[in-house]
Order: C-alpha cells, then sequence, then structure tokens
C-alpha cells in the first residue's frame, strides 16, 4: 500500500475513533438516563458565578470552581445561559464535569427560543462532550404575564422547541425545569420533553414528589433546583435568626439523603446553588438580605429565601459547611 495512502488511512481511523469517544450519546432508556449506555446520575450544582460589583455572569474564577466542584464529588453543572465559550467548556470536560445547557424564552435574541436563535447554538455546539442535555426554560409556570396570560402559549411554545431540538440533534434529551410536579394537563400539553426537572422546595424532605411523579410518568426527572440558603430571616426549628450555616447544611443533608433514596425514580439533583449571588436583591457590592422567589414558603427553616445566600461557598469561595455535606455525600456516592 502506498505509504501516503496508509497513513491518510490511519489518521481517518484515528478521527473517527477519536469523535466517537469525544462525543457521547445521552439518552433516555425508560426512566433513566444513559450517557453511552451506561446509567448517569446527576451529581450537580446550578452554576451562575456573578463576581461581587456586578450583574453578570463571567468565568473568571472557572479554574478554581472546577477545583472545588472536583473535591465535592460533582459531575454535573446547570446553567441559566447557553455558554458560549469554548474554552469554558473544554475546560469542564477536561474535568469531567456535563453541562445542562438552559435556553430562556426572551433572552433579547441571544440564544433564546422566541427568536428560535437556540438552534443556532445547539448546531455550533451539539458534538461538544461537556453537553449532558439541552434545557427550556426556568419555572415559567410561575409566570403567566409573561406569555399574554395564558400558560398554554408557553407549553406550546415548550413542546415545538422540543421537536425542533430533536430534529437538529438525536445525540441529546431535551428537558424542561418546571416549578414543582407539573400535572396531567401540563404533561400532555409537552409530549416531546424527554426529561422533567423540578424546582423542588418542600421543607428538608422532597419524598413525596417522587411518588407523585411515579404515579403520573414514566419519564426521567430530576431535582433541578433544591436546598436551603444560609440566612435565617426569624428564629425557628432550633436556628438561630441571622447567618446560620447549620440550619442550611441540616436542610441540605436531609434532602440530599432523601434523593439518593429514591434513584429509582430520581435520576439526581443539580444542588442550588455552587456560590452566594451578591447580585440578586439589592447593592451588589454586599450582601444584603432578602429577595424573593416564587413558591418559596417551603425554603427550610424559616420559609424565607434570601436569595443572595444560596451558595455551597461563599463569595470569595470559602467554603461553608453545606460544602462539606454536599461533599461527604456526592463523593459516597457510586453511581
Amino acid at each position: 500500500m502506498n505509504t501516503l495512502k496508509y497513513i491518510s488511512i490511519c489518521l481517518l481511523s484515528m478521527l473517527v475513533l477519536a469523535c466517537s469517544k469525544q462525543t457521547p450519546l445521552v439518552k433516555v432508556s425508560g426512566n433513566h438516563l444513559l450517557v453511552d449506555n451506561t446509567p448517569y446520575l446527576i451529581k450537580g450544582i446550578c452554576y451562575h458565578p456573578v463576581p461581587i460589583g456586578s450583574s453578570t455572569r463571567n468565568f473568571d474564577n472557572l479554574n478554581q470552581d472546577i477545583a472545588l466542584m472536583k473535591e465535592a464529588g460533582v459531575n454535573t453543572i446547570r446553567v441559566y445561559a447557553p455558554i458560549d465559550d469554548i474554552a469554558v467548556l473544554n475546560a469542564l470536560n477536561d474535568a469531567a464535569i456535563k453541562v445542562i445547557i438552559g435556553f430562556g424564552y426572551d433572552q433579547n435574541g441571544f440564544y433564546d427560543i422566541v427568536s428560535g436563535s437556540y438552534l443556532n447554538y445547539i448546531k455550533k455546539y451539539s458534538n461538544h462532550p461537556a453537553i449532558l442535555m439541552w434545557e427550556l426554560g426556568n419555572e415559567y409556570n410561575y409566570h403567566p404575564e409573561w406569555f399574554e396570560g395564558d400558560l398554554s402559549n408557553w407549553y406550546k411554545a415548550l413542546d415545538k422547541a422540543a421537536i425542533q431540538i430533536h430534529n437538529t440533534d438525536s445525540n441529546h434529551p431535551v428537558a424542561t425545569a418546571h416549578g414543582e410536579l407539573p400535572d396531567n394537563t401540563v404533561l400532555a400539553f409537552c409530549p416531546n420533553i424527554d426529561v422533567w426537572g423540578m424546582n423542588v422546595y418542600r421543607w428538608d424532605n422532597p419524598e413525596t414528589i417522587f411518588k407523585q411523579w411515579k404515579a403520573m410518568s414514566n419519564k426521567p426527572m430530576y431535582l433541578s433546583e433544591a436546598g436551603a440558603d444560609s440566612y435565617m430571616t426569624i428564629t425557628a426549628e432550633g436556628f438561630n435568626q441571622g447567618s446560620n450555616e447549620q440550619a442550611q447544611a441540616q436542610a441540605n443533608e436531609k434532602i440530599l439523603k432523601e434523593i439518593f433514596k429514591n434513584l429509582d425514580v430520581c435520576s439526581g439533583v443539580t444542588m442550588f446553588s455552587f456560590t452566594d449571588g451578591w447580585w440578586k436583591a439589592g447593592n451588589p457590592d454586599k450582601q444584603d438580605i432578602g429577595g424573593w422567589a416564587p413558591n418559596s414558603s417551603g425554603v427550610p427553616y424559616d420559609g424565607s429565601p434570601n436569595e443572595e445566600f444560596w451558595g455551597m461557598v461563599d463569595i470569595n469561595r470559602n467554603k461553608k459547611m453545606a460544602f462539606t455535606v454536599l461533599k461527604n455525600i456526592y463523593t459516597k456516592e457510586n453511581h
């Protein structure tokens, strides 16, 4: 055989092999999520890093954050807006951390659903090995005012977008992050959603949602948000008012243990959240008490979501007690 021809064949074979390794097949089988035909358990964290004094996400602390995530046993991050930076995705992939990419409905044309530009992102990155799923919307069911007062407009758009993604990329499932448990009417509107994420705040015990979901659907589900903040608005449940890492740690430990008792139904969780967000409730130059979130009366242990105190680490990446809880559970879970 001609030497040049032989080298060309070898190079082509290596390229095919490399591509097959770099782009794992993510699919749904029954109520399980599979990566290259192996069950995948989401040991995740919601990740929206905004520095002090800003309201805009950036990845300047990515290397430090990845090191902390790896220490804690995190294998998945969930982001609320697409990461349009190949270097960031490459760094996550090199660390064996997968990404659930979230798309908003109307984000002024930035890879959003209403403009259709989300498909441009999927075409651009569908072969990137860091991608786990595409996720459409984040608890939009709490905001009918965004859809002319009629949530059916959102659900129709959601299912249509899922169909378009399936036609564009057959390598990844399509999810949505629903606020709490969707009802049968919602499921009927959205038959093309493959995985149902649910933002669930049922005090420190989400057990009932797994039984409810099992009775409704045989599709995979995961908790797209769960957890507690580290500020007590009042003294309650034996925890003092004020900054209280112990309250957050106890609630998160109970929530996580319940999730891992129900892996026959639940595909895991992306805990909320990696770092405190000083931009959410007031002056981004300081950590403010307060904030608001829909359906938040179930936040342990004060029924009040102090929006700037949800991190497993603080804004300077100092570990809270909740970080140790996360690490102890994620690193002992062998799935």
